[in-house]
């Protein structure tokens, strides 16, 4: 799933060795983080969030095959 991920997130951006993309669990959903620089948070999230949106969609479909519940979350680097 993070591979997923992170192939999406990196051709989006300008600076992609910049892009980190992790997991962790809790209770009973993965959580994706996608980590990216400032200046890129804008090219990942979209006009109006509609590339977020789609990231979420296609992860959601990915997981359904796999019956798991993934939310993907958008974060600034540090």
């Amino acid at each position: 799933m993070e591979q997923l991920v992170e192939l999406i997130a990196k051709s989006l951006v300008t600076k992609p060795e910049h892009v980190c993309v992790g997991r962790r669990k809790e209770h009973n959903k993965t959580i994706v983080e996608i980590r990216a620089d400032a200046d890129d948070l804008g090219r990942i999230i979209g006009r109006e969030g509609k590339i977020a949106k789609a990231i979420r969609t296609v992860v959601k479909a990915a997981a359904v095959k796999d019956g798991s519940i993934v939310q993907v979350d958008i974060l600034q680097k540090e």
